[in-house]
């Protein structure tokens, strides 16, 4: 047993290799591994990271679950008024998972400045609205304060106020259509305070934040009346569940619905990162394999003497098998240093420096988000190493099949 560690670590040592035939594939295997590890952790930090982010920033702008009134409406904007006083409201106590409940309303409306126009939809909110949710997409100035009085200030997409060239500080006309047409339009004057982007072109080219108090009076609607209200579930991945409860515990003259049946498109492009990051694993593995397997089987050919030497010397084949299988798990690890190493450097970069940009008009997100987590990347070179080291015990068994007497002749 010493013999066989000796010589194992005589072929595990580098500059054996400096001088052997084997050297070039043995290095291109390692390069295989390395570059296979840098793909599979690079593709599915940012297949998580992009569904993460885009799952977040629908749900910091709609919540996680919409209640509204029971009706054929399938517009945006808010035609029916629900009373606060509900048992959800403003504590969501029958369902233990629901973290938050906010009443909110919209209203459709044009904005006009000297030198453009453009349709909007006023979504308006109130004191009970989680602005922490929206924080991170503010670009400028600040959230406005509806704590108080009746306020004219509003947040205001980048998208939008570059189109009407607004900027913070900057006020608005905006005119909104009377229920009867022959009534002349509403119109109120407001104050960005803010300037948003999310990355979403339809909500930032529609939609401008404001007191839920301007609709409430122009619908002629009282304090306690509100177009719906956003529910918000303490983990995301709970959300069908927490969907389904929310339903069964309100009225049955309300409706609810939780994003990702209403925003069913974006979530059905986003399932396809999970095939598109199942794939790339299949085959930077595959390709991985293939090359140690390769390599393995040129040490085996290349060291048909010495598997001769060490039968005829008493050692059994498995022994000898081992021998092999230790250096090819060495090479493995090699691969898996550099490969954790680049890959892992790469994501820090983009994570804090954002080098790689995305088009929002398709992405949704201004540059690619990236998920770094210790558990995946464990667990993807636990599987590298399981499935390659599993594989090569194939390659391996050549080695049971050598006879003493001709690999001690072999040239």
């Amino acid at each position: 047993m010493n013999l066989e560690y000796f010589i194992a670590k005589r072929l595990i040592t580098a500059k054996h290799f400096k001088s052997s035939i084997s050297a070039p594939i043995i290095k291109i295997a390692i390069s295989a591994i390395a570059i296979g590890m840098i793909m599979m952790i690079v593709s599915v930090a940012t297949g998580i990271g992009l569904q993460q982010k885009i799952r977040d920033k629908v749900s910091a702008f709609n919540g996680h679950v919409i209640i509204t009134n029971y009706d054929n409406n399938q517009s945006e904007v808010t035609l029916v008024p629900i009373s606060k006083k509900q048992d959800f409201y403003p504590k969501f106590t029958s369902v233990s998972a629901v973290s938050h409940v906010q009443a909110i309303a919209s209203k459709a409306g044009i904005i006009r400045t000297e030198t453009a126009f453009e349709g909007i939809i006023l979504k308006g909110v109130g004191t009970d609205y989680q602005w922490d949710n929206i924080k991170e997409y503010v670009v400028s100035g600040k959230v406005p304060d509806f704590s108080k009085g009746l306020n004219q200030e509003v947040l205001i997409s980048q998208l939008l106020a570059n189109r009407l060239n607004l900027k913070v500080g900057d006020s608005f006309n905006t005119f909104f259509i009377k229920e009867n047409q022959n009534k002349l339009p509403n119109i109120r004057r407001f104050k960005i305070s803010g300037i948003f982007n999310s990355g979403f072109q339809d909500l930032d080219a529609t939609y401008i934040i404001g007191d839920i108090r301007h609709i409430q009076r122009m619908n002629k609607w009282n304090l306690n009346q509100v177009g719906a209200f956003e529910v918000f579930a303490n983990d995301f991945d709970n959300i069908k569940s927490v969907g389904e409860q929310v339903y069964e515990k309100t009225s049955s003259t309300l409706d609810s619905k939780t994003i990702i049946e209403k925003y069913s498109y974006i979530f059905e492009w986003l399932k396809l990162f999970d095939l598109n990051i199942v794939i790339i694993l299949g085959v930077m593995i595959l390709v991985a394999t293939i090359n140690m397997v390769v390599a393995l089987l040129v040490l085996i050919l290349e060291r048909t003497q010495m598997i001769g030497i060490l039968k005829a010397l008493g050692s059994n084949n498995w022994s000898v098998r081992k021998i092999f299988l230790y250096n090819a798990f060495y090479l493995i690890i090699r691969g898996l240093f550099w490969g954790n190493l680049i890959g892992i450097s790469l994501l820090l970069i983009q994570q804090y420096f954002g080098i790689i940009k995305l088009n929002p008009e398709n992405y949704y997100v201004n540059q690619a988000p990236v998920y770094i987590n210790l558990g995946y990347i464990l667990l993807l070179n636990l599987l590298t190493v399981i499935i390659c080291f599993l594989v090569l015990l194939i390659p391996s068994y050549i080695i049971t099949k050598i006879s003493p007497v001709k690999a001690i002749r072999f040239d």
